[in-house]
């Protein structure tokens, strides 16, 4: 082999050399990267090795697992705030639309069990059916008014019951309602009768004040009627005592007496 080959052979080794170290490096960071995991906060994580789910969440923060085998899936389990529309009917079969907000959240204790045996938004699959059936249920058993007056009964109502339905998978921290639609003659109507309610308090207020204001006149009367019945009975049994509330009362002055009689005048 001459001089110039071997020199071509030698720079293609060179040249070599650093490729692969570079691949090398390359292939050992994927290898880490396939070995590690990090859980956002407010997350844990579901490990699946081979399609195999383990029965043990993973906490937030770093982590290490099997490379190119196991896939960490992060699951929320932060309170969350879903806004829900359900068509209901009232114990007098009159059509209401209820918004309502429900705040929830997912238990660490059940994190495994709903990936495993529930597929999308928990929210969807399990919360919105109960709670739009807990609703017609309660609206079912109050008229149309009712349901329009007593917003916190039927909340609670509501909420005692999607609790019961759902059981432990998923915990409804509250539900708002946010808003009730009533057709436009029925909403007419329940706002005539709370005036026609209204005017009806305000006039039985104003006939209770005229009826204690009647008393209240009537006992001073008798009061007054009775202090001066007790005055004339003093009068008759104590005759001296018109000339001493006389003598009480005079200032001092003699009183100033014209005569026309022969006798002139008298100062």
């Amino acid at each position: 082999m001459d001089r110039q080959t071997e020199e071509l052979l030698r720079n293609l080794k060179l040249g070599r050399s650093p490729i692969l170290v570079a691949l090398a490096v390359f292939l050992g960071a994927i290898f880490i990267m396939g070995a590690t995991y990090i859980i956002p906060p407010g997350h844990r994580g579901v490990l699946v090795t081979m399609g195999k789910v383990s029965s043990i969440f993973a906490p937030e923060g770093f982590g290490l697992k099997l490379p190119f085998v196991t896939t960490v899936v992060p699951i929320s389990v932060r309170q969350r705030t879903t806004v829900s529309n359900t068509e209901c009917y009232s114990s007098d079969l009159q059509q209401i639309n209820v918004e309502l907000k429900v705040l929830y959240r997912l238990p660490e204790g059940q994190i495994v069990k709903m990936f495993r045996d529930y597929h999308g938004d928990p929210f969807d699959s399990l919360i919105a059916p109960r709670v739009s059936e807990a609703l017609k249920e309660v609206t079912a058993m109050q008229s149309a008014e009712q349901i329009v007056k007593k917003r916190e009964e039927i909340k609670a109502k509501t909420l005692e019951s999607s609790r019961a339905k759902i059981g432990d998978l998923l915990i409804i921290e509250d539900i708002v309602i946010q808003d009730v639609k009533l057709s436009k003659e029925l909403e007419a109507a329940i706002e005539a009768k709370m005036v026609q309610e209204q005017e009806a308090a305000k006039a039985k207020f104003t006939q209770a004040k005229a009826e204690i204001e009647a008393q209240t006149a009537i006992i001073r009367a008798k009061g007054e009627a009775e202090a001066i019945r007790v005055r004339g009975r003093a009068v008759q049994d104590n005759p001296g005592l018109v000339q001493l509330q006389i003598v009480e009362k005079w200032n001092g002055i003699s009183p100033l007496v014209i005569g026309g009689g022969a006798g002139g005048e008298q100062c």
